[in-house]
């Protein structure tokens, strides 16, 4: 009996560990999408067996950079269908890119923009406006990727973006365009106090309503430890917004870089927690003493994404902070960073912003997923705020996902909003989305 015990233990212990080192779905699906590109040798193919070998490798592990990129978000487009690389497979070159149609229905009260933003949500609601259909590109994308090697600067990346989210979300725009040395990210790129691989799957553009995942001019300095531990600190090009509604009070242009420092511990590729700050200088003006100030503004962002089993995949943020409202979630809207102080028209002053957001994702197959996702903002304003001003905004939402085939997918997916204002006044609005997207 003893020894059929020992054996029994053995077994379940070598179930439980072929069972963590088994791929989650999600990990398969990227293994689909890879599988879909196309390899082309841009001065012939290797013959060597051995130079075949290294040549694979290489390929798996230009490839697994684009999926499981640090900084890389849900929507954004997936690895080029044709890649093109030289034979010893030190430079390889990719051009790709999406094309991503969107219809959306509101009703009980529209929301005025493509994008579904509990903070635009009209309150009275308009009687002119109370349901609407729309369909958008935005989200259509272009991107140009270079991953080398080099016997003095060892690995680098080139990365250029752009998506059709400009004028009328039909105009070509700037998204991204940086370059990475080693450790070092130079160029407009997403900024330090971000995580948008921790951010759930959402087909609206405006995502959840504490989304950080803004974009700077920045030089980041990102190294990894013992392949699990990264550090990051960065400078990065500050851009505030501020309220100016009073004349005894102005913005006055920024003169300091923002700061941001992240440390993150990664278990397996796609999976880690995150705890990431940031601090910026918020200067303005007091018009009526003639005395300038500076203010500190500061974040705290902890995210996390991981796969506790095979199937389902969580996602968890939370952040807070004084000054931050303008690099993301729902006040970006708004002009957040400093407001007016209603005791004092010649002062600003930085609102306390909490934030939070979940999001929990379930495969039935590495093909077909649904998700459900819920988040909350709160700013909090001193006593005297004007009643019809911004306080809570709420977000939640359900879709599913098809892959048909690796690079093509169709979704659909319900939105609930609430906007609730200092006086108490709130409003909820719904909306609607299916999407069709394919990548090339």
């Amino acid at each position: 009996m003893q020894k059929l015990r020992h054996i029994l233990s053995a077994a379940a212990l070598g179930l439980a560990i072929a069972a963590s080192a088994a791929p989650t779905h999600v990990d398969s699906l990227v293994s689909l999408k890879s599988a879909s590109t196309r390899v082309v040798h841009i001065d012939g193919r290797p013959t060597d067996e051995k130079e075949l070998k290294a040549t694979r490798d290489s390929i798996i592990r230009v490839i697994n950079a684009f999926y499981y990129d640090q900084f890389r978000h849900f929507q954004d487009p997936d690895a080029p269908y044709f890649l093109f690389m030289s034979k010893q497979a030190g430079l390889s070159m990719g051009i790709g890119g999406s094309v991503r149609m969107r219809a959306y229905y509101d009703w009980n009260g529209a929301v005025p923009t493509s994008s579904f933003a509990p903070y635009t949500i009209p309150i009275p609601a308009n009687p002119l406006s109370m349901r609407h259909f729309g369909s958008t590109p935005a989200g259509t994308a272009l991107f140009f990727r270079v991953i080398g090697q080099h016997s003095r600067i060892g690995d680098y990346q080139l990365y250029i973006e752009t998506d059709f989210t400009g004028y009328q979300s039909r105009g070509l725009k700037l998204k991204k365009a940086y370059a990475m040395v080693r450790d070092f990210t130079v160029g407009y790129a997403n900024s330090t106090f971000s995580d948008p691989a921790a951010l759930p799957p959402v087909i609206d553009g405006a995502g959840d309503n504490n989304k950080f995942a803004h974009t700077a001019v920045l030089v980041r300095y990102m190294p990894c430890f013992k392949g699990r531990w990264n550090l990051g600190v960065s400078v990065e090009t500050p851009e505030t917004s501020v309220d100016q509604t009073s004349l005894a009070a102005k913005p006055r242009s920024e003169w300091l870089p923002d700061a941001a420092a992240l440390v993150q511990y990664q278990w397996a590729p796609g999976q880690h927690v995150r705890l990431s700050g940031i601090v910026r200088s918020l200067p303005y003006r007091d018009m009526t003493a003639g005395k300038d100030h500076n203010p500190a503004g500061w974040g705290l962002h902890l995210s996390s994404v991981a796969h506790p089993t095979q199937q389902f995949t969580t996602y968890l943020n939370f952040t807070t902070g004084r000054g931050i409202a303008g690099l993301g979630s729902d006040m970006q809207y708004g002009h957040y960073d400093l407001i007016v102080d209603p005791s004092d028209k010649s002062e600003l002053y930085a609102p306390l912003t909490l934030g939070w957001s979940l999001g929990l994702q379930y495969n039935f197959r590495p093909e077909v997923f649904m998700s459900v996702t819920a988040s909350q903002t709160h700013l909090r304003t001193r006593k005297g705020t004007p009643g019809d001003e911004y306080k809570c905004g709420t977000f939640a939402c359900a879709n599913v996902f098809w892959y048909i085939v690796p690079r093509l997918s169709i979704a659909a997916e319900l939105d609930f909003g609430r906007r609730a204002n200092v006086s108490g006044e709130a409003r909820n609005a719904w909306r609607a989305n299916a999407m069709c997207a394919f990548t090339f």
